[in-house]
């Protein structure tokens, strides 16, 4: 991987919809859908100009749903076993195929989306697609099987509930029955799967995934969780099978879903396999437990999740219930590892950051944003819409109003319907457009060392550092000094700038260095030394970069 990763993730059912006035748990027959064909040369050029490097393409890969095709040759999936009349995204019906509404030509959907890897990579954009190896849906069937292995469970012994031979769990004796009691049950499941949350009984409860079964990769959980990897049980030769076919096709990367959940030992055979063919894939883990990250980098993966640290940290500092200061031990917890790990704040697990239930509006997070992306050369990504303030303020129909766009429902976003008839906010977007750009085209920003100033400035009267944050980047000739302001009013202040920076980067103290405000324009000159402070001034819900020529 080369320079800065900018991952933009979309959601083509809704972000390529248009349809105005949906209706709360509609078909796409009322409520439009999005189609392959929406990502266009004009509005890839537009997420290429917004700064970013990659598209993760969210539910592309066919799944269970209780709508069927237009042309009515889509046999829908029982009510009781789907979550929302589209349902969702990660309750996988066929592994080998593209969810079909988002196609225009039933029979071609695959070409269809072989030619949107194509658009984006004449864009000079890569793709990333969904792979989701814990758990298929309950009703999973594929049609696109290239024949080379069966279908999972064809060959199961589904009188033991545990065979490392097994594709999946069993409850022998048991019968299937789904928490929603709201439908007629017509979905029959004898004996019962385990569900894809490794609930091993029979009656999973609603707030389990039980929509979807679990796979088994050879680790008998119900008998002290033993493993068995040799011979390799056969869910892992057919994983490894539909990365390849996928890569075949032109994807450039995986985001897979609860890699956790999968034992590292697979990972390590899979994506060490795929790689001898396909190098310049990269695998992204949506992982949330610390303690299992070195494994999981040591597996084989390109990026992680930074979820439960950086992420939570600065969306209480957003809410007002954390000081910025906790950045700091974010990344000193990484160490090393810090630009391994993909930062964000938003995507389709997460509350939008413009809701109620985070910042109330959209500018409020650009502080956020600004620290996210700018702090280290990790990988950043942004979530369809939050461009343009998306705040996840609807209820859709299986999802109801949570501050999340709902991955269940069939929907339109109206910010997005405006900006497509020029009706948007504009500062927002052009924020977002600015910071990410210098993220990837400034050196210092894309590449650069970091340097924590906070705890420079933590004990002065003249840094607010219950509203503030501040660091450096630097590489070679270049240094660049970063201040948010969480707070709603203008911060004016000056900056200490330690002897240690000198020190530790070998940079001259006590010299008068060019300056260039990235943001303003301004140029000028600043004393930079270790026993003269840097004044500042920071707009409420802002930012300062100041880069500097150190010859």
């Amino acid at each position: 991987m080369n320079g800065k990763i900018i991952i933009y993730q979309t959601f083509p059912r809704l972000s390529g919809n248009r349809r105005e006035n949906p209706v709360p748990g509609s078909s796409f027959t009322i409520n439009g859908v999005g189609k392959f064909d929406f990502f266009n040369d004009d509005e890839l050029l537009r997420i290429k100009k917004l700064g970013c490097t990659h598209v993760w393409f969210t539910g592309i890969i066919e799944h269970a749903t209780q709508t069927p095709c237009l042309d009515k040759r889509c046999l829908t999936d029982p009510p009781e076993i789907v979550k929302g009349i589209a349902g969702s995204p990660y309750a996988v019906k066929d592994y080998y195929d593209v969810a079909h509404y988002l196609a225009n030509n039933h029979d071609n959907r695959i070409e269809e989306f072989e030619e949107l890897v194509s658009r984006c990579h004449f864009a000079d954009l890569k793709v990333i697609i969904d792979f989701v190896p814990n758990h298929i849906s309950r009703n999973y069937k594929s049609d696109k099987n290239p024949g080379l292995y069966k279908d999972f469970g064809v060959d199961d012994d589904e009188s033991l509930s545990f065979s490392p031979q097994n594709d999946h769990y069993y409850i022998p004796g048991a019968s299937f029955i789904s928490p929603d009691s709201s439908v007629i049950q017509t979905f029959s499941e004898v004996p019962a799967k385990a569900t894809g949350n490794n609930c091993f009984s029979e009656r999973p409860s609603k707030n389990d995934w039980y929509e979807t079964v679990k796979l088994n990769y050879g680790i008998d959980y119900q008998s002290g969780g033993n493993s068995y990897f040799k011979p390799y049980p056969p869910v892992w030769e057919k994983m490894k099978h539909i990365l390849q076919y996928w890569a075949e096709k032109g994807v450039d990367g995986f985001r897979c879903d609860m890699a956790e959940m999968v034992p590292a030992e697979f990972w390590n055979y899979a994506i060490n396999s795929v790689k001898a063919q396909y190098p310049n894939l990269i695998f992204i883990a949506e992982i949330y437990d610390p303690a299992q990250y070195s494994l999981y980098l040591a597996s084989g993966f390109d990026l992680l999740y930074d979820k439960v640290g950086l992420y939570d940290t600065i969306i209480d500092i957003i809410k007002g219930n954390r000081n910025p200061s906790d950045i700091s031990s974010c990344w000193q917890s990484l160490g090393e590892i810090q630009h391994k790990m993909l930062n964000f704040l938003e995507n389709h697990d997460e509350q939008r950051v413009a809701s109620d239930y985070v910042a109330g509006f959209p500018e409020r997070a650009l502080p956020a944003v600004a620290v996210s992306l700018l702090l280290n050369s990790a990988p950043f990504m942004i979530y369809f819409g939050q461009e343009l303030g998306e705040r996840g303020m609807d209820s859709e129909g299986f999802s109801t109003l949570d501050g999340r766009t709902s991955i269940f429902d069939f929907w339109s976003l109206q910010v997005l319907n405006d900006y497509y008839k020029g009706k948007y906010n504009s500062y927002l977007y052009n924020e977002y457009k600015f910071l990410l750009n210098i993220a990837i085209n400034e050196l210092a920003l894309r590449d650069g060392d970091t340097f924590d100033l906070q705890y420079a400035n933590e004990s002065s009267n003249h840094y607010n550092s219950n509203r503030l944050f501040s660091f450096a980047r630097r590489l070679n000739t270049e240094l660049i000094l970063v201040i948010v302001n969480f707070s709603d009013y203008q911060a004016n202040g000056h900056l200490n700038i330690p002897e240690h920076l000198f020190n530790h980067w070998n940079i001259a103290n006590n010299l008068s260095r060019k300056f260039f405000n990235l943001k303003s324009g301004s140029t000028g000159y600043i004393d930079l030394s270790s026993n003269k402070t840097i004044e500042f001034s920071v707009e409420g819900y802002s930012y300062s970069i100041i880069k500097l020529l150190l010859e």
